[in-house]
């Protein structure tokens, strides 16, 4: 089934501009086709792609990696393990990110607590003492 931008844009909840953009980068998986007339035509395969594709951009992958998964992937059968450590390097910046949060939620939980017990003892205003370490 053949689909317009406009439609794989409602469906994918990706902006034109941005499916233009993923065109322009390289970054789907099969050559975006256009009719006579010019105008784009997307294929289902297509949304798959752009549904994997949107999770490894917010998850912070690299243009550059994503367009070399999608290389080795164009190149078909006999690259799986070079495919493979392309995602698992991801992998890991995703992890060492994870962490990383976990240890400012740590840090964010600790300020709301001693925020919540200031306020609740009513000495807020010893908040903002630069000589305390809980300001």
């Amino acid at each position: 089934m053949d689909l317009s931008i406009g439609e794989v844009a409602a469906r994918s909840g990706l902006s034109v501009h941005a499916l233009r953009f993923y065109e322009r980068e390289g970054l789907f998986a099969n050559p975006v086709r256009r009719l006579s007339n010019g105008r784009r035509v997307y294929h289902e395969e297509d949304l798959e792609w752009l549904a994997i594709c949107t999770k490894l951009r917010s998850s912070g992958m690299p243009l550059a990696a994503i367009r070399q998964y999608i290389e080795l992937a164009r190149q078909g059968p006999g690259n799986e393990r070079e495919r493979l450590e392309v995602l698992r390097a991801h992998e890991r910046q995703v992890e060492a990110r994870i962490a990383d949060l976990h240890e400012t939620l740590a840090v964010m939980r600790e300020k709301v607590r001693i925020y919540e017990e200031h306020l609740a003892r009513g000495e807020a205003d010893r908040l903002w003492n630069p000589s305390r370490p809980e300001a």
